[in-house]
């Protein structure tokens, strides 16, 4: 298949999570989905954040990269590696999960998630960081500060 017989891919999902294991059937179980941080302080080393991007209903070979931007939108925090998604036929899948280690969030604020095919952002959503106090649990259905 050339480059012009490539069908683009739809993301069918992008989720982010504590840790990744994988079954000897080669199924996914993901551990501790998150949309959100909270730390007692800051800065705040997180230390394994994992990404997991699942593709479909698109046939040919493309280049998928994530990256997390600070909450001024414009600077990027992490970026990851440029990593291959191959996809024979439509019918095909393809699940890529990266790892990224030591993430350190500077202060509380809304973060963004992007992910890029070809170098083109396809989706981009909140990663929401903020303060808790000590020994009160969080909740996603918190509001974020300010």
């Amino acid at each position: 298949m050339n480059e012009q017989d490539n069908l683009s891919p739809d993301l069918q999902s992008s989720i982010l999570c504590d840790d990744v294991r994988q079954e000897r059937n080669g199924k996914f179980i993901l551990i501790g989905l998150f949309d959100a941080i909270g730390a007692p302080s800051f800065p705040l080393k997180y230390p394994r954040l994992f990404m997991v991007n699942r593709w479909c209903s698109g046939a040919g070979e493309f280049t998928q990269q994530t990256r997390i931007m600070k909450p001024d939108q414009h600077t990027v925090l992490i970026a990851g590696k440029e990593i291959p998604v191959r996809l024979p036929h439509p019918e095909a899948t393809a699940t890529n999960v990266e790892i990224f280690l030591n993430v350190t969030f500077a202060e509380a604020g809304t973060h963004w998630v992007e992910v890029m095919l070809n170098g083109r952002m396809l989706i981009r959503y909140p990663l929401r960081v903020a303060p808790v106090q000590p020994g009160r649990p969080q909740t996603n259905a918190e509001p974020p500060p300010g």
